[in-house]
């Protein structure tokens, strides 16, 4: 049996181009082109899968009508029941943290400014993802290190009302600073008011005013100051993945960590979302809620369609910047005062609206369930009356 020729395939399964989505193009043609590797295929097989693929996907299309929505709620709220409250390790890297299961979820529908556990994984370029030295030496650029990090003591001299730093060489090697340029950094960050003196390894800063509070504000104040390493990135860790080294931090910071050399910055993320969409713009920070969603319920070994959780980030994101869904977001911007009154604030929404003079058209399911309507979908979605004897759509 002569079977069909690899571009023949290509070229017939390329004709779904318009009739089906270009994913499903692309995976019918790679599966294809694989059994005619070991079997052959005739025209007239193609032609059935080809019209069998069209005739899948156009079953699986959503009914006119349907409670999309709805559907979408049940599919994610129904495993979320079944989620689990705990604080899981990071996959693999025993040193960090990270927020899985139903408390992530949340995170992520709310669209926190700060996830509880920020974390990225940055992806290296040549010649610093082959070189463990290479990947460690930029990591250490990463890491934001204060002053905290390279004092053994900090102490209070009340005679001379001024704070004394005695700065640990050791720490200062491995983050490869010197006294001098702590001092310099110091210095600079707290101003001309501030008088900084450096007597081989200890640090002496005195301020104008000199009160005991303003000393303990100071200590504050000095304890945080950044001396080398991206802002909000406290910890790194190096990891071997297949055969690059990645770097998985805690901490968030893109913006930063795009702007370091050696950095691929097509891979790295972030499941910091509100970030992602300050950074790459909303059509990133959609996929981003898609992938972080999908990988939180696939943790939990839960399976949820993607296109309810498409469905939700389409929603999050429709208006061109991330909402969260609650009532300061998505439920509670529903045009429809009903709808708003049934999610939360029952009161305030009916008051507001009387004081306004709102309308409700009663065009959504929530309203129409409160006032004994049947819902605009499925059956209710098609209105159909008597004219003559015959059935005619409205």
């Amino acid at each position: 049996m002569v079977g069909v020729a690899a571009e023949t395939i290509k070229a017939e399964v390329r004709k779904l181009d318009g009739r089906v989505p270009e994913s499903v193009v692309k995976e019918v043609e790679s599966l294809l082109l694989k059994v005619s590797k070991k079997k052959a295929i005739t025209h007239e097989q193609l032609q059935r899968v080809l019209d069998a693929t069209v005739k899948s996907y156009l079953a699986s299309l959503v009914e006119p009508g349907e409670a999309v929505g709805t559907i979408a709620a049940q599919s994610i709220g129904e495993p979320g029941t079944q989620m689990t409250l705990r604080t899981f390790h990071y996959a693999g890297v025993a040193e960090l943290n990270v927020t899985l299961g139903l408390p992530r979820l949340i995170e992520i529908l709310d669209t926190r400014r700060t996830p509880s556990a920020a974390l990225m994984t940055v992806y290296l370029e040549r010649p610093y993802a082959e070189n463990k030295e290479k990947a460690r030496a930029l990591a250490q650029e990463i890491e934001m290190t204060t002053v905290e990090d390279v004092i053994s003591q900090m102490e209070m001299d009340l005679i001379n009302m001024q704070l004394v730093l005695s700065l640990n060489r050791s720490r200062l090697r491995q983050k490869e600073l010197t006294p001098s340029k702590v001092a310099e950094i110091v210095s600079s960050e707290l101003g001309s008011k501030t008088k900084v003196v450096l007597d081989e390894t200890k640090l002496r800063i005195k301020t104008e005013g000199g009160s005991l509070s303003e000393l303990r504000r100071l200590a504050t104040k000095v304890r945080k100051i950044r001396l080398r390493g991206i802002k909000d990135v406290t910890k790194v860790v190096v990891k071997r993945e297949g055969n690059e080294y990645v770097i998985y931090t805690e901490g968030s910071n893109l913006a930063g960590v795009f702007r370091i050399p050696g950095v691929d910055k097509r891979r790295t993320t972030t499941n910091n979302i509100r970030e992602i969409e300050e950074v790459l713009g909303i059509e990133a920070a959609r996929n981003a809620i898609i992938s972080e969603m999908m990988e939180t319920l696939k943790e939990q070994g839960l399976e949820v369609d993607i296109r309810h959780i498409m469905l939700v980030a389409d929603i999050m994101t429709a208006n061109g910047e991330v909402r969260q869904i609650g009532r300061h977001g998505v439920s509670g911007e529903k045009a429809s005062v009903l709808a708003r009154a049934a999610f939360e604030i029952t009161l305030k929404h009916l008051l507001d609206a009387c004081l306004k003079g709102e309308e409700d058209k009663l065009e959504g399911v929530v309203e129409n369930i409160i006032t004994g309507n049947p819902i605009p979908l499925g059956t209710g979605a098609v209105r159909l009356a008597m004219q003559g004897g015959n059935i005619g759509r409205e």
